[in-house]
């Protein structure tokens, strides 16, 4: 039989059902925040959707050359999710990227020595790359530990593709073609095998030719590569005088154009320097970084009096202000950039013979962007036409005297430079 409580009772149930209420929407709240939180971005993800908006918001076409933007980012973002490493990232990311069909459009993480060289040229024009990572560069400071090469990986086999002359990697001897099997017994890997090795030697197992029975051992000793100085100093290392047939011929390798000292460096070379008594030149361009200046060009095509000085003792000394001898420039697939608008300009003003293979057609400007995470984002942000309609992105230069060159195995040879040689003595 139900009996009518008291007020006093009927107040107390009622003041207990509103805690009741207020615990009930309580419990929802922190499970609703709990559900939001399960599905909160990843680190991964949050990197990738970083990725995904610069693009979005800087890419030089706002086509985005032919693409639905949108249904990428649909289509990759589970991808991304799902990684586990920086380097499953990577994979991801650049897979999306190189839907856009266009160079100067990568992904690059702090495993790879084309961050570092990439934030070397970037950094000095750009406010937002002047604080680094801490956790990447614990100095402060753009660096990192390496050995000055560039490899190429053929059918799953990493080769060196360039030696940086003056570099660690140049002083133990090791050449072009050589295979990289380990580096103190580990898989290669072209940041990590040296990271935190600085004047420690490295045991490098190389293979000089397909034959199991050329295997041996280098020991080279990493030091700390400065990225902001290093392709000037590769640049002095490499000008040299080579003797042929009772002639001089000048050689210089600018493994990088990507700022005015480069060239200023050159003519320094070529007006008073170790080039300035030479017959000819050689103007190694291939592989490396562009970004010359439009007026590099015109130390080959101004003209302008000498100037004969004559001291105390009766010594002369004849200066050109502009170089009037043979030169020949040698390019290939690494040549981009504009490196590649200066092949198009020897070409066009019939400067001297270009010597090589073909040019990759890598030529729109790029802009470098730090993530979050501290990766790279290396974004086309502008198209680039020559001579007001010419396009040469996706197209390259074609050379004068075309030398093909397999780096695999080639032991030092590089035929591509001694046909530049000959050339230059004609």
């Amino acid at each position: 039989m139900w009996t009518r409580l008291p007020k006093s009772g009927f107040r107390f149930n009622k003041k207990w059902l509103v805690l009741l209420i207020l615990s009930s929407l309580t419990v929802l709240w922190l499970w609703s925040g709990a559900a939001i939180m399960s599905k909160a971005a990843s680190p991964q993800e949050k990197v990738f959707e970083q990725v995904w908006k610069t693009v979005n918001d800087n890419f030089f076409d706002p086509k985005f050359n032919g693409t639905d933007w949108q249904a990428l980012q649909e289509k990759y973002r589970p991808q991304a999710t799902k990684t586990r490493s920086r380097e499953e990232l990577s994979n991801v990311i650049n897979q999306m990227l190189a839907e856009l069909k266009t160079s100067h459009t990568r992904f690059y993480t702090p495993d790879e020595t084309a961050y570092y060289q990439l934030l070397g040229i970037f950094q000095p024009r750009s406010r937002e790359l002047q604080k680094l990572p801490k956790d990447i560069f614990p100095r402060g400071k753009l660096e990192y530990s390496g050995i000055g090469i560039f490899t190429k990986t053929v059918n799953e086999k990493i080769f060196i593709s360039g030696v940086l002359e003056g570099t660690p990697a140049a002083q133990a001897g090791l050449q072009i073609g050589d295979e990289i099997l380990s580096a103190d017994g580990q898989p290669f890997q072209p940041v990590r095998s040296f990271a935190g090795k600085v004047d420690t030697p490295v045991k490098l197992m190389i293979q000089k030719t397909a034959d199991p029975a050329t295997r041996q051992e280098v020991t080279v000793t990493p030091k700390l590569l400065d990225p902001l100085t290093m392709f000037l100093d590769v640049q002095k290392a490499s000008t040299q005088i080579i003797q042929r047939n009772g002639k001089k011929i000048g050689y210089v390798h600018l493994w990088s154009y990507a700022g005015d000292q480069y060239q200023e460096q050159l003519e320094e070379d070529l007006i008073y320097g170790k080039l300035r008594a030479a017959d000819g030149l050689v103007l190694d361009l291939r592989d490396g970084w562009g970004g010359a200046p439009l007026t590099a060009l015109n130390i080959y095509t101004a003209r302008g009096p000498s100037l004969t000085s004559i001291g105390r003792d009766g010594r002369r000394m004849t200066y050109q202000p502009s170089w009037n001898k043979p030169v020949v420039m040698l390019v290939n697939e690494g040549s981009r950039s504009a490196k590649e608008i200066l092949a198009y300009g020897f070409q066009q003003y019939k400067i001297g013979k270009v010597i090589g293979t073909k040019t990759p057609g890598a030529v729109v400007a790029g802009r470098a962007f730090l993530m979050q995470d501290g990766s790279l984002l290396y974004l086309a942000v502008a198209d680039v036409y020559l001579d007001n309609n010419l396009r040469l992105e996706g197209k390259g230069v074609t050379p004068d005297i075309e030398v093909p060159f397999s780096v695999e195995y080639a032991q030092g040879k590089d035929p591509q430079k001694e046909r530049a040689i000959a050339e230059a003595i004609r």
